[in-house]
């Protein structure tokens, strides 16, 4: 389980690496195109201070926030949802003593 500070539940910080995700997309985007924050707000019709909220990687960014910003640079956003890779069963971790509770762990009953 994650450490999660004061404030934090568990959706929290999955929702941070999206927002993450997403900026550091947008900000691609924007350098390979040769655009600033700045010149993003003008094309939004937002404020530069909005735009450096999406790009921080901490705003709440909702599903109309994404769509505004790829209908300024007539882009497009792709969200998917996928099952997340299972790791390999009998695997043995490590070695000595903690293979041992890897074998313990694992070993049908």
């Amino acid at each position: 389980m994650p450490f999660l500070t004061r404030g934090e539940d568990s959706a929290e910080l999955p929702a941070s690496r999206l927002a993450r995700q997403a900026a550091t997309s947008l900000a691609g985007l924007l350098a390979a195109r040769g655009l600033s924050r700045s010149e993003l707000a003008k094309l939004m019709g937002v404020s530069p201070g909005r735009v450096s909220q999406m790009m921080s990687g901490d705003a709440n960014l909702t599903v109309r926030s994404l769509a505004s910003v790829a209908a300024a640079l007539d882009a497009c956003v792709e969200i998917r949802f996928f099952d997340l890779p299972q790791p390999p069963t009998g695997c043995q971790v490590g070695s000595g003593a903690s293979s041992h509770l890897a074998d313990e762990v694992t070993s049908p009953l």
